[in-house]
């Protein structure tokens, strides 16, 4: 099943519930605008490179679209597409004045040298530069792509129209970028972790978590989490799946990563290291979240979580036959649309900074940032128990029909 198909399901569903008429469906499936273009750049040793590249702008009802950048072999139109109408719930969900937008290139990035890369993003921007801006679509940071990434793309964009950092977030602190841009995703992770737990009435320090994933979503989720008094027994990346029954030593592991060229927990030897994908179905975990790619909980695992308790940190972790299997199990499910929007809603920290031309404090940004989470997290919660569904299709009834609202109150045309 793809990750189209997957969206699909969950839109028609929390589709049904609101009532939608059928062509209100499709008009809020539709994207507004696909672009492919051809990407061409020279290596290093003078021969040329294509690549094609995408920008999916899904909606802009409440906002101008925001969506990331990834680069990573995988991209195409079908999951950019997907991702994009995502990011349109994603935003509605917790309230921003946002439509939803991604955008990519098929390229493994660490195929290419830091010039190489530079040149890249410049000869997509040069294609893409006069669809986006602070008042169409903000582009930011995915899978793939970091800070100088965003710092390219807003030199070269600037080119074009002129001084203006709101174009894209996620740019480093030093050329107007958030404090807190970093940690946001992982830090809003653990935030909902949290108060789920304890809206469930456990303590966090009965609660077992595992973490796939242990890049930079992941590792500040663990961060948070640790600090939080929650014993983490499993985390895992490509190298393999770092397990110690009574808690792993957080701290520790991130200085391990820190120190290592790759960014990897490879070489780490103070507990059971066992392989990558054992970390799904680990026993004794109450709490698992999948901080990687999508689709990696699906018909063929599924039956073998273990965990009470799922936070999708990643875009899409789960299949929808999984999510339904796992939701008739009792498994309590918090969407990707909610549990990983701290990203994006620093994101819009950023861009409001920019146009204000005033930069806030760390701690500022986290007060916010938890307020914004945690008031999502509440009206959710509240749907869920109030329609007595599950909290992705709260998520997404909420999500749509936000959407669907203000498309109404500016007129289909």
């Amino acid at each position: 099943m793809s990750m189209q198909d997957s969206s699909d399901l969950f839109f028609d569903e929390a589709a049904s519930r609101l009532q939608l008429d059928p062509t209100i469906r499709e008009v809020l499936l539709m994207p507004l605008r696909e672009v492919q273009v051809q990407v061409t750049f020279e290596r290093d040793d003078g021969s040329l490179a294509s690549f094609l590249g995408f920008r999916v702008q899904h909606d802009k009802s409440r906002g101008p679209m925001k969506g990331g950048l990834r680069y990573h072999p995988q991209v195409n139109l079908e999951e950019v597409r997907s991702l994009a109408r995502l990011m349109t719930w994603k935003t509605a969900v917790v309230n921003l004045p946002y439509g939803g937008a991604k955008g990519g290139i098929g390229i493994e990035p660490k195929s290419v040298s830091p010039r190489e890369l530079e040149r890249l993003t410049r000869a997509f921007v040069d294609q893409i530069h006069d669809i986006v801006g602070p008042d169409k679509d903000i582009p930011a940071p995915d899978m793939g792509t970091d800070h100088r990434v965003m710092s390219w793309f807003r030199n070269q964009w600037e080119k074009y129209h002129g001084f203006n950092p709101s174009v894209i977030t996620g740019k480093p602190v030093e050329e107007y970028g958030s404090l807190g841009r970093e940690e946001a995703t992982g830090r809003g992770v653990g935030t909902l972790t949290t108060k789920l737990i304890k809206r469930l009435g456990r303590r966090p320090e009965d609660s077992k978590v595992a973490i796939q994933g242990f890049g930079n979503v992941g590792s500040h989720a663990s961060k948070y989490l640790h600090e939080s008094k929650f014993p983490i027994v499993a985390v895992a990346d490509v190298s393999g799946t770092y397990y110690s029954p009574k808690g792993l030593d957080i701290p520790e592991m991130l200085r391990h990563t820190f120190a290592s060229p790759q960014r990897s927990l490879a070489g780490y030897k103070n507990c059971e290291v066992l392989p990558s994908d054992a970390i799904l179905t680990l026993e004794g975990v109450d709490v698992l979240i999948p901080a990687a790619l999508g689709h990696v909980i699906n018909q063929s695992n599924a039956g073998s979580v273990s965990a009470s308790i799922i936070i999708e940190a990643a875009n899409e972790p789960l299949t929808a036959d999984a999510d339904k299997l796992l939701t008739d199990k009792g498994v309590i499910i918090l969407p990707d649309i909610l549990a990983n929007a701290g990203g994006v809603t620093v994101s819009y920290f950023e861009w409001v900074q920019n146009r204000q031309y005033y930069r806030w404090g760390l701690d500022r940004v986290r007060q916010e940032l938890d307020k914004t989470m945690s008031e999502a997290f509440e009206n959710v919660w509240q749907s869920a128990q109030t329609q007595k569904v599950s909290p992705r299709l709260a998520a997404y009834m909420i999500g749509i029909d936000r959407v669907r609202r203000a498309a109404e109150l500016a007129g289909w045309t």
